[in-house]
């Protein structure tokens, strides 16, 4: 007799349309009559934006920010203490701020047509220095990556319990200076978008490769000024996410107000380019670490600073505060100390801004609190099994608080 209910082994319903190519995903959408739309995006950092000039033969198939009437930009505003909060506007208006930000929106027939639309069209820049850096954004001289703010730090997160004593007594110290580079997500399918408006039941439909379809509806109805109750979001077979999937996209707010004002259908498949410029990024990260142990490699405490390159607005909804917040809480980890001094930061620069991947923050402090033990095991002269041994939490202190 088959086992039944909680444990049992669950036969997989899924796999076989997969297997034969039947999944549906946003680029097997057909719908008649449906335009495509192709982006003119920046290609510098840091830039007044003075002017754009469009084809007469191209009037009325690309629309800029002026265009775009009622829309209001994506604004973040978690419950984060001291968290600054960024205006993300829908296509750049004045200034842009990183590479690949949408400054327009082009309409073709075709794909093909959209793009060589989106290639007519000319930008004007007044350049501004570029802050690429996340350490020296924390400088007192840097540029400022949104003018109206005294820094370039979204927020800083602390976790304070006393590190003088242990750090002034200790009989091993060792300092490691640790920095990860951006990682660009990757799924076989890139972002896409099909929008349309009906008329007739007075609702936008938005098939969008989302994760979490209704944040999106909640987003969308926000910047497009619709309720929720007028706006559908259909998520098909999404070719992997990990997490860039789940945050509300421009792309996608663009796309429905052309539907609600264009008349008919419209449809954008991510490119490449677009999605290793101007959308995936994540997991720059940089510590100054110190941990502090006694002679027979037990650890005593952990000093730690560390700075997230955020890029140069908070996402919809996880905000940039989401991977410097991670850090305090993840950093000590499986292990059993009693000093331990954290601040970690999230920074705005010039790039694009970074967003929630599968981990947030913990790949980065991991290999932060590892590689000090290993360097505590050097010291001492033991194997770097037996030095986290000694310092793994044991049974008994469970549960455990880690900060």
């Amino acid at each position: 007799m088959a086992r039944m209910g909680i444990g049992a082994s669950v036969g997989r319903k899924e796999d076989e349309r997969f297997l034969r190519g039947r999944g549906q995903y946003v680029g097997d959408f057909r719908i008649h009559g449906a335009r495509e739309v192709a982006f003119v995006r920046s290609s510098v950092a840091h830039a007044y934006l003075r002017s754009i000039t469009i084809p007469e033969k191209h009037r009325g198939k690309v629309l800029a920010a002026d265009d775009l009437t009622n829309l209001k930009p994506i604004r973040t505003t978690p419950s984060v203490s001291g968290l600054k909060h960024s205006r993300e506007p829908i296509l750049a208006a004045g200034k842009v701020r990183f590479v690949g930000e949408i400054v327009a929106a082009c309409v073709g027939r075709s794909r093909a047509e959209a793009e060589d639309i989106a290639a007519s069209v000319q930008l004007e820049f007044e350049e501004l220095t570029a802050v690429v850096d996340m350490l020296e954004a924390r400088k007192a001289a840097a540029p400022l990556v949104h003018e109206d703010w005294n820094d370039n730090v979204f927020v800083t997160f602390t976790a304070d319990t006393g590190i003088e004593a242990v750090a002034s007594t200790a009989a091993i110290k060792v300092t490691r200076k640790i920095r990860t580079s951006r990682q660009c997500m990757l799924p076989l399918e890139g972002r896409g978008v099909v929008a349309w408006w009906d008329d007739r039941l007075r609702y936008l439909t938005v098939v969008t490769a989302t994760q979490m379809p209704h944040i999106v509806q909640t987003g969308l109805a926000e910047c497009l000024g619709l309720s929720d109750g007028a706006v559908r979001v259909i998520s098909p077979d999404v070719g992997g996410g990990f997490g860039y999937k789940g945050v509300l996209c421009r792309e996608e707010v663009v796309l429905g107000w052309l539907a609600l004002h264009f008349g008919h259908p419209l449809r954008w498949l991510e490119d490449c380019r677009e999605q290793l410029s101007a959308n995936a990024n994540c997991r720059e990260h940089h510590y100054v670490i110190s941990a502090y142990a006694n002679a027979e490699g037990r650890l005593l405490g952990i000093d730690c600073e560390a700075s997230v390159d955020a890029g140069a607005y908070s996402v919809y909804p996880t905000s940039a505060a989401l991977e410097a917040g991670m850090i305090p809480s993840l950093l000590p980890g499986p292990y059993d100390f009693s000093a331990y001094r954290c601040s970690a930061a999230a920074v705005a620069t010039n790039k694009c801004p970074i967003l929630p991947y599968r981990g947030v923050a913990r790949s980065g402090v991991c290999l932060a609190i590892e590689l000090v033990m290993d360097a505590i095991a050097r010291q001492v002269g033991i194997e770097p099994y037996e030095v986290r041994l000694r310092n793994l939490v044991r049974p008994d202190q469970c549960p455990s608080t880690t900060s």
